[in-house]
This record gives C-alpha cells, sequence and structure tokens, in this order.
C-alpha cells in the first residue's frame, strides 16, 4: 500500500474501527515471476557468526532492512524455559539478529512476544532480556506489549477467520523479521515461523486452536515477514511447545533463512523427520499463494 492508504488506515484503527490490510502477494508475485525461492542454512557453534553466514546468501541483512525503517524482530519468548530446553527462540539469535539490524541502518528495532506464562519470568529466564541488555543502541526496544495497543482487523482473504486483534506496532513495522524456533507442538505436529506469529495476536488465542492451520495461513495474509529465520540450534522433539525435559532437546546449531515464510518452514519440517505436506500451516498458506511447500521447487542453498 501507499503511504497515504497506510496513514488512513492507522488513522482507523486509532478509531477502533476494523480495516482491511492491503498484503503484497509475495507467494504469487514469485510464483508469476517463475523464481525459485531461496532457503539458506547454516551451521556452527558460534551463533553471532552463524547468523551472518546463513544471511549471506540472502544478500545479507542490508537486502531486508533499509535504513531508517521500523524494523520488529519477533522471537518466540513464549515460555518460563531456559536456553538449554529449546522452548524459546536462543537469546544469542535474537541478538545477532537485532546487531544486524541495526548495522543496516534501521531507524528503531522492536522487539516483543505476547507470552503463554508470566511475562517478566518468560523474558528473563528465556536469556532474552539479558542478551538484549548488553546492546547499548538507543534504537533497541524490547518490551512487554500492551494490551491498548491490539487493534481489530479484517482478514479479507481469510476462509477460516475473519477476524483478528493484531498488535499495532506488527502492522506498522517497515520490516518484519520472524524468529521462531523449530519445535514440536502437540496440536499442529510442530511450531515454526507461520505459527510463531500467533505471538501478535490479541484477544482469546484460544479460538485459534480450531482449524488451526487454515487459521495460521489466514492470520499470514496480513502479518508477512520480510525475513524468516528459523533457530534450529537446539530443537523440541517432544512435549511442546513448552518442554521442559532436556531429554526431548536435539542439538543441532543450525539456523535457516528465507524470504519465502512457506518455503522455510517447508525445509524446518524436514529436521524432525516429516513432510512438508504433514503440516496442515504449510499446506494452507501453500494453497493461499503465500509460498513455496515443494522442496524440489525450492533453491537449498548451505552457507
Amino acid at each position: 500500500m501507499d503511504r497515504r492508504e497506510f496513514l488512513r488506515q492507522v488513522a482507523l484503527w486509532s478509531a477502533g474501527l476494523s480495516v482491511g490490510i492491503p498484503c503484497l502477494r509475495i507467494g504469487e508475485a514469485r510464483a508469476a515471476a517463475d523464481v525459485p525461492p531461496l532457503v539458506s542454512h547454516a551451521t556452527g557453534r558460534e551463533y553471532g557468526a552463524l547468523v551472518e553466514r546463513v544471511l549471506a546468501p540472502l544478500g545479507g541483512m542490508g537486502s531486508f532492512v533499509r535504513p531508517d525503517e521500523r524494523v520488529v524482530v519477533k522471537p518466540n519468548i513464549g515460555w518460563d524455559r531456559g536456553p538449554e530446553l529449546g522452548a524459546n527462540t536462543h537469546p544469542l539469535v535474537v541478538r545477532a539478529l537485532v546487531e544486524q539490524a541495526l548495522a543496516a541502518g534501521a531507524g528503531q528495532v522492536l522487539v516483543f512476544d505476547r507470552t503463554c506464562n508470566e511475562e517478566r519470568r518468560c523474558y528473563v529466564n528465556s536469556g532474552i532480556q539479558a542478551a538484549l541488555a548488553a546492546i547499548k543502541d538507543r534504537r533497541l526496544k524490547l518490551f512487554h506489549p500492551d494490551s491498548r495497543k491490539y487493534v481489530p482487523v479484517e482478514i479479507r482473504r481469510g476462509r477460516a477467520v475473519k477476524r483478528l486483534e493484531v498488535y499495532r506496532d506488527a502492522l506498522e513495522a517497515d520490516c518484519y523479521i520472524n524468529v521462531p524456533v523449530a519445535k514440536h507442538h502437540g496440536l499442529s505436529r510442530l511450531t515454526l515461523g507461520l505459527k510463531n506469529s500467533m505471538g501478535v495476536l490479541g484477544g482469546s488465542r484460544g479460538a485459534m486452536h480450531h482449524n488451526l492451520g487454515q487459521k495460521l495461513a489466514d492470520l499470514a495474509t496480513v502479518i508477512q515477514p520480510r525475513l524468516t529465520v528459523i533457530d534450529a540450534t537446539r530443537i523440541l522433539l517432544a512435549n511442546g511447545p513448552q518442554g521442559g525435559d532436556p531429554a526431548d532437546v536435539k542439538v543441532l546449531d543450525t539456523l535457516i533463512a528465507s524470504a519465502d515464510p512457506v518455503a522455510a518452514d517447508a525445509y524446518a519440517t524436514t529436521l524432525f523427520g516429516l513432510r512438508p505436506e504433514e503440516i496442515a500451516s504449510t499446506v494452507a498458506a501453500h494453497a493461499a499463494g503465500l509460498g513455496e511447500m515443494d522442496l524440489a521447487r525450492v533453491r537449498i542453498v548451505p552457507a
């Protein structure tokens, strides 16, 4: 949308009105051009360097963050668990992505999540609060979501849900970077990038759990990341999404990155011995034209 239309919609949000959000048809545009999406993956134990490596085949962070843009980096901070338990995005991965966005010239970098456990304990015990406190840059803001900033949004392309409350900062961001952790989920089998965006929703998220795969795809028509980086440094193989048993965690020291959120999820699925077509949200998002799930049509590049 152009700037004038965006400001008009912000005014409607402020008035508490429901609006339809025109979205960039990233997957559809790519399909029309017949350009295979690129998925990069890298493995290493130094996570700061690993982030830089996995972004390099995609052109680096400068290909996604432009000078003075307002950037949202959206990790999973949902659980009162330490980094070793694989329930949240690894703090060193989050820190490195924030540092990269700042170095690319972002005007502001916002980091937040609507947690499932008590928010202060999640931010502290995940290690993310301390990791970001080490970045002495006034452009960075880590915060707990404000309940007053959820705005009603009409999901124009929604098949299973037509209206959701979405956090205003996620809607207004110039650049939304999705940073999920790859893990088992008792209902959706896996939680990856598409599911991670539930952390920008207000209201009763329990209502999402009926026909969850399609509803996640519906949400993805509105919240479309410019970049997805999937944290597979530690993957939770069972008892997700909260975990709690170190025996359920497998250390892979791996990151996956793509501009195509569906392709990123599809490739991450293979780390669990599953196929993309076994994950309902991946199938529904592909059907909606939001990205590619057929890995034979994806360019997969080790970094």
